[in-house]
């Protein structure tokens, strides 16, 4: 069996740049669809057994019919090549209300032919997959909400709540394990994160917190392949062992937390008895992400040095920089972000980040000393002459921080 495995195609990811004016997209969300098109097109060349999409269609819980509309169309020419495909519900596919349809629904009500919509846990055997010789064990995003209720437990204590949703995820899986057929090939796929990956820059993209599955859990003996979804930082949890267990990370950079990694989708070959084997697909002609700082330590030729923390123009041509600065605010008069932005006119987005720094100096009343004071008290102090504006909002998360030390102390 030959797999094709991706995630985290966020295609209404438009967070940057102008539209495109023959077609009306943003540009950026053009170009998640041109990989987005590169996975389909690899899919119908190399004819593959199977594409299993593993959530996160969207950025959007609820995406505006345009991004349906394209995403629609890439996933009938899968359906058209007669290419069997499983999509799988990610978190920002849910629907943001209980009773609402998620974001994949169209595909499970209009039963497009060769896709089938992966929104609750279960086990699929050959019959339910085209009489391919092949399971698949699916578990797509668990939302909080109706583990609480169908747990009947309170939101006052959440790690409570992802104890047992973590628990009674193994009792499903343990229940699903104990029903496939061992002759076959046992593929899991899941929209979650495990314990162990590592994460990339998308904590921003993400809704909520996390629910974490144990290694042992998806690195049984009894799966031949694990499709992951969820986290974008590419990587194989159990790398140099056997069953494989892969993010292929999001379709296009999301954002600066990415901008040094590579883009990839993955095809699998997949046989009982036999090692899989992984084959890494890099997406070419992913848009590149320039983070680049800078420190002001002398008033001369300001605008100048700050070119010289740039790349070079040709280097930034269709790129999405970022320059943060650091200086003296009575230096700010001197930077000439004109300049700095006619000299970055080849960038696809330019932008600057400046911090000016003020020297602040915490004074004590007269007659106190610092060693009469709690540290709550020192803090507040900070606070009052760093000007912070939500000083009250972490006055009190340091009082709580400070009461739980105490507590467990």
């Amino acid at each position: 069996m030959k797999l094709l495995h991706f995630a985290d195609a966020h295609i209404d990811m438009a967070n940057y740049g102008r539209h495109d004016p023959s077609t009306g997209l943003p540009l950026r969300v053009l170009d998640f669809l041109k990989s987005l098109d590169t996975i389909v097109d690899t899919a119908i060349e190399r004819k593959v057994d199977m594409v299993i999409f593993a959530g996160d269609a969207y950025k959007d819980r609820s995406p505006a019919p345009t991004f349906q509309r394209e995403w629609g169309k890439r996933i009938m020419r899968l359906s058209q090549a007669k290419i069997p495909t499983l999509l799988l519900v990610g978190n920002h596919d849910i629907s943001p209300a209980i009773g609402r349809a998620h974001a994949l629904q169209e595909f499970k009500t209009l039963q497009v032919p060769y896709v089938k919509v992966l929104d609750a846990p279960e086990l699929l055997k050959p019959e339910n997959l085209w009489d391919l010789p092949l399971q698949v064990i699916a578990m797509p995003w668990v939302a909080r909400s109706g583990l609480m209720a169908s747990l009947e437990m309170s939101a006052e204590k959440p790690e409570e709540i992802y104890a047992n949703i973590e628990s009674r995820i193994s009792e499903i899986m343990d229940d699903m394990l104990s029903q496939v057929d061992d002759s076959l090939p046992v593929v899991l796929t899941a929209h979650a994160s495990i314990e162990g990956a590592k994460f990339g820059g998308e904590r921003l993209v993400m809704l909520g917190n996390d629910l974490v599955l144990t290694g042992s859990l998806v690195k049984n003996p009894k799966f031949s392949y694990v499709a992951m979804g969820h986290i974008h930082k590419p990587q194989d949890v159990n790398e140099g062992h056997q069953p494989p267990v892969i993010y292929p990370g999001s379709i296009e950079r999301v954002d600066f937390g990415e901008a040094k990694e590579e883009r990839f989708f993955v095809i699998a070959d997949v046989e009982k008895g036999h090692d899989t084997k992984v084959e890494w697909i890099q997406l070419t002609g992913v848009r590149k992400f320039i983070d680049r700082r800078a420190s002001l330590s002398s008033s001369e030729n300001v605008t100048e040095s700050l070119k010289e923390a740039l790349p070079k123009p040709k280097e930034m041509s269709g790129a999405i920089i970022r320059l943060v600065v650091d200086y003296p605010r009575e230096w700010d008069s001197l930077i000439d972000e004109s300049a700095l932005r006619k000299y970055t006119a080849d960038a696809f987005e330019f932008h600057f980040v400046k911090r000016p720094q003020i020297e602040s100096r915490v004074r004590i009343d007269e007659g106190q000393v610092v060693s009469s004071l709690s540290p709550l008290d020192l803090l507040g102090q900070y606070f009052d002459a760093a000007k912070v504006s939500n000083a009250d909002e972490l006055q009190q998360l340091a009082r709580d921080i400070m009461s739980e030390d105490l507590s467990e102390s």
